[in-house]
């Protein structure tokens, strides 16, 4: 179910582009590691859903009453190498995240993840990290991850989990990790087993993470060498979404392309966002 109306203009050109820092830092790669030794303490919250959800699911007692599984829990380091590299990478490099360990993590939010989404249009299922920046104490890890709840009659999908894992590298531990759920005016998707049918429905979560270490930690770092955050998520959000690879073009400036380039218009009304699981 989709509540948010977009209309966009656009040209069926597909994007080729690459952040230019992503260039200039391929041929210096790091080799990431976690000492198996140490263990990690996670707080986990979720925040009560309330009263914004759609009309249908008001009275969904399991939705109304949806709270962090564990508030706090020890990990052992070997939980967070799921997202390590085999190998050396680059500042701006992806990989796939090894699913064992997220698994593990999110059952300290919900006892039954599930990272097969039930409602999938064919690229939404996955988890990449993506070596964010380094220098010589730190290396910063962003990932994103698409997974679900599955409740007693039905499931409840998030956006999004979205996070870093910061990792001090001559010690070979976590300094800092966070996964949560981004906000927004809809962050999660919900469908309902009712005797009649499978209802859909959306909603706003204030608040659903893991997290350990200080909150303001990552921004006290400086790095020498990096992409931004948002370079960083358009290259984790093209690895879900072939949409995103489209050239969108604004209503006032398609005329003058389309004369330019001599390519067809294709107007496309869409009720809700192509770039998360929200709907």
């Amino acid at each position: 179910m989709r509540i948010l109306t977009i209309c966009f203009v656009i040209l069926l050109m597909l994007s080729g582009q690459t952040d230019a820092n992503d260039q200039s830092l391929e041929d210096i790669k790091i080799t990431l590691k976690l000492n198996s030794q140490s263990k990690i303490l996670l707080t986990g919250y979720i925040a009560p859903i309330g009263d914004v959800v759609s009309d249908t699911m008001k009275d969904w007692e399991e939705l109304k009453n949806l709270r962090v599984a564990e508030s706090e829990k020890y990990y052992d380091a070997s939980v967070f190498r799921d997202f390590l590299p085999n190998k050396p990478v680059s500042v701006g490099e992806l990989w796939k995240v090894n699913p064992t360990g997220v698994i593990t993590l999110l059952k300290q939010l919900h006892p039954k993840p599930n990272l097969e989404l039930h409602n999938n249009a064919g690229d939404s299922r996955g988890l990449w990290a993506c070596l964010r920046a380094f220098n010589d104490l730190y290396a910063d890890i962003a990932f994103r991850i698409h997974a679900e709840f599955v409740m007693k009659e039905g499931w409840f999908t998030p956006s999004q989990f979205t996070g870093h894992l910061i990792i001090k590298r001559d010690e070979e531990k976590v300094v800092f990790f966070e996964m949560y759920v981004p906000e927004g005016t809809v962050n999660f998707d919900v469908n309902r087993i009712t005797p009649g049918a499978t209802i859909s429905g959306v909603g706003f979560c204030p608040k659903m993470e893991l997290r350990t270490g200080m909150k303001n930690f990552p921004d006290n770092v400086k790095f020498s060498k990096h992409i931004t955050q948002n370079a960083a998520e358009r290259a984790l959000i093209l690895r879900f979404y072939k949409s995103q690879q489209i050239n969108w073009v604004q209503p006032d400036q398609v005329l003058d392309i389309v004369k330019a380039q001599q390519k067809p218009i294709h107007a496309i009304s869409i009720n809700g966002p192509l770039f998360d699981e929200s709907c």
